[in-house]
């Protein structure tokens, strides 16, 4: 069993960000939360520069006051620290191309996913710092915990200790965002990236195929599509189950439900036998995931993913889930719904 580290308040130094320029590279959802959270803590808005290109999202920055920089390779120049927040996929090309070359040789590089650092897709001097600092919250709850005085969830690590000051600089930049506040876990890329991957091409993949296939036999039993659609997730029931399990605990969480449901489902998941699943969650971790094979394939198809129409793979995806009759089920009640307001 392995105990991770926890990160709180005391344990960081906000003092070692003084008159250091903090440059978001993107101002999404995580950077327009995590912006204003640094600036919220203390942290002049002199000393801080969002770097986007010109869109709604630089609009936003401005309009909340932040100075923006459109020119990537100026911004890159002045930076002590960079968070980049701009989507996995376009980080090499964007953060390779015009910060890395620019970029002094003592900055702190923050990064909120492990993906690019594990596969070594960004480039790096050795005597920079490169951290993450991984919140496990969509931005506007980064946000809206933050403005309620309490924390949420987030990974911090080293990867690179350039400067060898790269863990206390990690933490101050984490307790600037909020995230000590609850305590920040130690962990790592490897680690992030295993579970992150883990998650949405093995985990989820099969809860989909579960809905999948329990709504084909409920159907050919003769459920209606609108009773089918309500009972398994469209009343918002799967939604508090997982809330409730993140409160009270994954399984002690049931005992809100009725006693045919705890015992129902305790029962049923105890016969279940999980070591086929198992054998193919490794599969999926081991060669699939850690091994660089789903890495390289994606990066195949990185710059078709810009491409409109069914030259984009992903569109080409959604275009065959929607010959699924769980999809076209819902589309006929949503249908009818809509024809009600």
């Amino acid at each position: 069993m392995v105990q991770a580290k926890i990160y709180y308040d005391a344990d960081a130094d906000l003092g070692l960000l003084s008159g250091k320029t903090i440059v978001f590279l993107g101002f999404g959802n995580q950077g327009s939360a995590q912006a204003q959270n640094l600036r919220d803590t203390g942290i002049p808005n002199e000393q801080i520069i969002v770097a986007n290109r010109v869109d709604s999202y630089a609009e936003s920055a401005k309009a909340k006051g932040f100075n923006v920089e459109h020119d990537f390779s100026k911004a890159a120049s002045v930076a002590d620290v960079v968070f980049i927040l701009i989507p996995d996929q376009v980080q090499p090309r964007v953060f390779n191309e015009q910060f890395f070359p620019v970029l002094k040789s003592t900055a702190t590089i923050v990064v909120a996913s492990g993906y690019n650092v594990f596969f070594n897709l960004l480039k790096f001097q050795p005597g920079q710092d490169v951290v993450m600092v991984a919140p496990r919250m969509i931005g506007s709850s980064v946000r809206s915990l933050y403005e309620k005085g309490r924390g949420f969830p987030c990974f911090v690590s080293v990867e690179q200790d350039g400067t060898g000051n790269g863990w206390p600089v990690a933490l101050a930049l984490s307790r600037a965002i909020g995230a000590t506040k609850q305590g920040a876990i130690a962990s790592s890329v490897r680690e992030e990236t295993a579970m992150d991957l883990m998650a949405e091409q093995a985990l989820w993949p099969n809860i989909i195929m579960m809905f999948r296939e329990a709504f084909n036999v409920l159907q050919e039993a003769g459920c209606s599509d609108e009773a089918l659609c309500y009972e398994m997730w469209m009343s918002k029931e799967p939604a508090e189950i997982f809330e409730r399990a993140a409160d009270d605990g994954f399984v002690l969480q049931l005992k809100h439900h009725s006693t045919v449901s705890q015992f129902g489902q305790l029962n049923g998941a105890l016969k279940l036998d999980g070591t086929a699943m198992r054998e193919h969650f490794r599969d999926i971790l081991h060669n699939q995931v850690l091994n660089g094979k789903f890495c390289t394939a994606f990066s195949k198809i990185e710059e078709d993913l810009e491409k409109e129409g069914s030259e984009n793979p992903l569109n080409e995806l959604y275009r065959k889930s929607e010959e699924m009759p769980l999809v076209q089920a819902e589309k006929r009640v949503r249908a009818r719904l809509a024809g009600l307001v």
